[in-house]
């Protein structure tokens, strides 16, 4: 076991947690939620468990979901597989202003973030085991915050004004570099185009990085929902990521 990688994605998530939360936002914004911060027990876990040694891949979202990482701590968080799949499982603590209509329930929330079902669910039907996913893979979200509005509706980090996300993405993008250059990484894959394009821009000077991009499994989207897995594993092939 590598502990240096999985320090150094410690303590690369442990500046980016501190350095957001100092970030102000304005309305529509009225409630930012933090996971690296209440839920950083069980995002510790993840990263030791399954971020020890050099990756081949990378697969990287947007920012948490609401019944996904804002729950667990954990990229595309979806309870059943974070916890009997990945095997992590913690006391998660409360954001400090906690939205009426979007409570944090940690391991105990009864909904399911329907991305994360999706992508975890493909992976485990790729790859005999979590133990086997990880050995050349890690998954990550570019922004940790959850931004919602006053009614509780989600707001998505593309949404902010410049003036908000020049700094913000300012920050992500020192930490995916951070991240990548720990990994070893030889692929980054976006989870989305957001994903694709941010991750373009902050890894721009590592030459010889290659990219992509999948589906975004949500079920915002129309093409996600009819034949998501099929769609996600073309894509992947076209690339040659798996030969």
């Amino acid at each position: 076991m590598n502990t240096n990688i999985a320090d150094k994605l410690i303590a690369a998530g442990k500046e980016l947690s501190q350095k957001v939360d100092s970030l102000k936002f304005t309305e529509p914004t009225t409630h930012i939620y933090n996971p690296l911060s209440y839920a950083w027990n069980a995002h510790e876990a993840y990263i030791r468990k399954c971020g020890n040694s050099p990756k081949k891949v990378l697969f990287m979202g947007m920012n948490p979901g609401p019944f996904g990482m804002a729950q667990t701590g954990i990229p595309f968080g979806q309870i059943e597989h974070v916890r009997d799949w990945i095997g992590v499982s913690c006391a998660v603590d409360k954001p400090k202003n906690e939205h009426p209509k979007r409570l944090i329930e940690g391991f105990n929330c009864t909904r399911s973030e329907v991305s994360g079902q999706r992508l975890w669910g493909f992976f485990k039907e790729q790859f005999a085991s979590a133990e086997h996913f990880f050995e050349s893979h890690y998954v990550l979200n570019y922004c940790p915050l959850v931004f919602m509005e006053a009614s509780g509706k989600n707001r998505t980090p593309d949404k902010l004004p410049v003036s908000e996300s020049d700094e913000l993405y300012r920050l992500c993008d020192q930490h995916l570099f951070s991240v990548v250059q720990a990994l070893q990484v030889e692929w980054v894959i976006g989870v989305g185009v957001f994903a694709e394009e941010r991750a373009k821009n902050a890894l721009k000077e590592i030459t010889s990085l290659k990219f992509g991009r999948i589906l975004h499994p949500s079920p915002a989207s129309p093409a996600a929902n009819k034949g998501w897995r099929e769609k996600a594993l073309t894509q992947l092939n076209a690339m040659e990521v798996w030969k």
